[in-house]
């Protein structure tokens, strides 16, 4: 009996947004008399951290920075139009229209700015730091917060803007199936390393290696989390959770999650993650959707780990150290009622 080490790969590409397309989302924007600018969501933050992905894309388009920007994401009955948290669409089709917003909101602020200094709108510029300014100049330029308050109480002009994203419905051709399914997809590749107990069947994952194609990461911390918190749900996918239906019946399954299998701090192994980033044309400053793919490709890199460890190919989840040691004895020719090595039974 021995452990043995295996390593493991797969790869996978994901598309960004509902397949075939027609999924808008919306986004308003608006200054308040202090020249904080509101952006208005009816997109949920699930802990993915679209306000932060939003606030970002706002400050950049304004040109100020992002302690200025504040994200309400309300809900369906009083914000914009959003379709949806789901189909790693978040930061591409919520990210474009916050974007197309703030541009809109920055054309009204460069206006005011322009009343206000007394000076052509085109002929000013932000300087990231909350002042619009003339170009070349140091000394005519006015604050955010004295720009919204004018607007607000000298030229009774509303700051603001509004966005809406979408990816137009593609239909098949019949003829051809052509279609265009999606907006873009990311690329990904994991490496897993294993060691299997052969006398135990055990499976212990010792490290996992995530390379990530993602557009542009637009917060590489996040981003990172992402790919290592969506490796950890692979993981868990892989070798502790059992999908319905429970065999041989629901009543099996656990009831709460103390019962509920998933990896503890013992189970998790080491990570190493690169970004690589190929901005897309379509994408806010070329950021793709990773969400969901990040739990993908983990699962068959552990698969085919324990397969060059082992020589078992295991194809249903979870791989418990049951079907380890059934697919063992399987290699070995013990048949169900013999005694494999060990005093094991198949």
């Amino acid at each position: 009996m021995a452990r043995r080490r295996g390593r493991g790969y797969a790869a996978v590409n994901y598309p960004t947004g509902m397949n075939l397309g027609g999924d808008p989302s919306q986004a308003l924007i608006h200054a308040t008399t202090t020249g904080t600018f509101v952006i208005t969501l009816s997109s949920v933050d699930l802990g993915q951290g679209i306000k932060t992905i939003a606030a970002q894309c706002a400050a950049e388009a304004l040109g100020l920075p992002i302690d200025y920007v504040l994200v309400d994401t309300a809900d369906t009955d009083t914000g914009p139009h959003c379709m949806g948290t789901f189909a790693s669409r978040g930061t591409h089709r919520i990210g474009n229209a916050v974007v197309m917003a703030a541009r809109e909101a920055r054309e009204a602020m460069l206006q005011v700015a322009a009343d206000e200094l007394e000076v052509d709108a085109e002929d000013l510029e932000t300087d990231g730091t909350g002042f619009i300014k003339l170009k070349g100049s140091e000394e005519k330029k006015i604050h955010i917060t004295d720009l919204a308050l004018a607007a607000h109480f000298k030229h009774g002009r509303t700051i603001s803007g509004r966005g809406m994203f979408l990816k137009e419905m593609s239909t098949v051709v019949p003829e051809t199936g052509e279609m265009d399914p999606d907006s873009c997809q990311a690329h990904a590749c994991t490496v897993a390393e294993v060691e299997v107990d052969d006398e135990t069947g055990v499976v212990e994952v010792l490290k996992l290696y995530n390379v990530y194609e993602v557009g542009r990461a637009i917060n590489p911390r996040m981003a990172q989390q992402q790919i290592e918190g969506g490796a950890w749900m692979g993981l868990s996918h892989a070798l502790f959770e059992s999908t319905e239906p429970y065999y041989p019946d629901r009543v099996h399954g656990p009831k709460d999650f103390s019962e509920y299998l998933m990896p503890g701090p013992a189970d998790s192994p080491e990570m190493e993650s690169v970004i690589i980033e190929r901005p897309a044309e379509n994408g806010p400053y070329g950021a793709k959707g990773i969400g969901e793919m990040t739990a993908n490709a983990p699962i068959p890199a552990i698969a085919n780990a324990i397969y060059d460890a082992c020589g078992v190919r295991l194809t249903e989840m979870p791989f418990t150290p049951e079907r380890v040691l059934r697919g063992l004895d399987q290699s070995r020719g013990v048949r169900g009622g013999d005694s494999p090595p060990g005093g094991l039974r198949g």
